[in-house]
């Protein structure tokens, strides 16, 4: 059996990002009941609301699911306590160390996974003793490794020294590219972007639109002084660009950048003002579709995939 099936009880080595603004229960759970691993985003979720996509996500789906918990989060302590009070069985922590919590969670019978973009600090996940690893090339949206590593070039590194279950990350949205995770040496995969352009998704319909009319080159990595962040080009973007041509100091781009730029961008619809967070994959989604539709081609498109693949004569 799959290693990640295994892992986290699933059908398909399939994990549905724990995106900010777009990962609510809606989304999780359908997910989770189309087989996959949903992931409820907890880094743009207050304590409270956390509790209540999860009482909500419970009564939408009995297959497991999980939370993203984003380690530089302000009330990380409260969102810890949440987690061991509501029984939650698996957690993806990302934007930190992961020896601050694993061995709390662990304690707490969670399977810990850890978000990583170099082979350096998947080293330090296994050795901290993390149960699997997101391994995240820097063609995915949002916050973003400063090694600018793509995936394909992070995969095979990590499968080469690390023993644990690899979960590939950034630039996948496709049964085509999933067979290449795999090929590369990943067990699983995790897809941001692809379910972010769901119907399930809470992000605003008219950041969904955007992004669906996105072509090749229109999203940048920027923000490189703060924390990389792969942005979609618009008005916000220009102003970021136009600042650090001229040689803005830190704290002009954070006062540029503000409070609440990506929920302004993402889930209320700004999409001028606002922080654009999307995959370089959104240039291939044209259409918004409903979780399960989406989850059925995948496995489709696989399949197929590996047919062709096997058919083809050794090179």
């Amino acid at each position: 059996m799959n290693k990640i099936c295994h892992l986290f009880g699933i059908q398909y080595p399939i994990i549905q990002g724990g995106m900010a603004w777009c990962s609510g229960w809606q989304l999780a759970s359908a997910v989770s009941n189309a087989g996959g691993l949903g992931l409820l985003g907890a880094g743009s979720m207050h304590p409270d609301t956390l509790r209540e996509h999860l009482h909500k996500c419970r009564q939408a789906t009995d297959k497991p699911f999980g939370v993203n918990v984003p380690l530089m989060y302000p009330e990380i302590e409260s969102i810890m306590q949440i987690l061991v009070e509501e029984n939650v069985k698996i957690v993806f922590t990302s934007a930190g160390s992961p020896k601050t919590w694993t061995d709390f969670l662990h304690e707490h019978g969670m399977k810990v996974v850890h978000v990583v973009s170099s082979l350096r600090f998947a080293m330090k996940c296994e050795e901290v003793g993390v149960d699997a690893i997101v391994a995240e090339g820097f063609e995915a949206g949002g916050h973003n490794g400063r090694e600018e590593t793509t995936t394909m070039c992070l995969i095979p590194a990590i499968r080469k020294m690390c023993t644990v279950p690899l979960i590939a990350a950034g630039g996948i949205a496709t049964g085509e590219g999933i067979l290449a995770a795999r090929a590369l040496g990943a067990d699983g995969v995790q897809i941001g972007t692809r379910f972010a352009l769901t119907e399930e998704s809470s992000a605003h319909f008219t950041f969904k639109d955007r992004c669906l009319r996105l072509n090749e080159g229109d999203t940048i990595l920027t923000l490189k002084q703060l924390a990389p962040t792969r942005l979609v080009k618009n008005d916000f973007y220009h102003q970021i660009e136009e600042a650090e041509q001229r040689g803005a100091s830190i704290d002009e781009l954070r006062n540029i950048l503000g409070r609440g730029r990506a929920k302004k961008g993402i889930f209320e619809g700004d999409i001028f003002d606002g922080e654009l967070e999307i995959g370089q994959i959104a240039s291939l989604i044209k259409r918004l579709q409903p979780v399960d539709e989406v989850m059925k081609e995948l496995i489709s498109d696989y399949n197929e995939a590996l047919r062709r693949m096997q058919d083809t004569l050794p090179l």
